[in-house]
């Protein structure tokens, strides 16, 4: 639970105007129903969130906070706006899911939302350099949970489960890609 607050009081949480919040309780493993689901009204507290959790400890629990970061996004026009974002620390006996056994599994999961708000935009003006923005939003996040965690490992992969390095390598190599 100490790490999950760290981690929790060094992510870069929006500030702005944005839609409720979530933290939720599971126990045993991701199948089962959440012991409990607590909306929050945004920005996220962060004294309000550590206080939910500390009343649920045990290691077959997992904690998640569902909630926004701020990231540069196109629909028109490019716009900074909150971004959904998932942050899960996993007792050390709870089954996330993954096919590894439990004592094997990670200890912290954060779900950055959909990967093309990472990936190139070529087909829109500014899109290389703002999506370079948010890359390195994301990078100064991993190095800053790298200080202040004992961390022993770490994977970035996209939504299909592909690792998201070799596929941003990939993607700035192909001829419509940004050099």
């Amino acid at each position: 639970m100490r790490y999950f607050e760290k981690a929790l009081r060094s992510f870069p949480f929006s500030q702005r105007d944005q839609p409720q919040s979530v933290v939720s309780i599971q126990a045993i493993s991701s199948a089962e129903p959440p012991l409990l689901e607590r909306p929050l009204n945004g920005p996220l507290d962060l004294d309000a969130v550590t206080q939910i959790l500390g009343d649920y400890q045990s290691d077959d629990i997992a904690y998640v906070v569902e909630s926004w970061w701020d990231l540069w996004q196109c629909d028109t026009d490019w716009e900074l706006r909150p971004s959904r974002v998932s942050l899960s620390c996993f007792g050390p006996e709870f089954d996330n899911g993954t096919e590894r056994a439990a004592l094997e599994q990670e200890d912290l999961r954060i779900d950055f939302g959909v990967d093309s708000n990472f990936l190139p935009r070529t087909d829109v003006a500014g899109g290389a350099k703002l999506t370079e923005s948010n890359i390195k939003s994301l990078l100064r996040l991993v190095h800053e949970l790298e200080r202040v965690l004992p961390v022993k490992s770490r994977k970035l992969e996209t939504e299909s489960g592909e690792n998201f390095a070799d596929r941003l390598q990939r993607l700035l190599s192909t001829d419509g890609g940004v050099q």
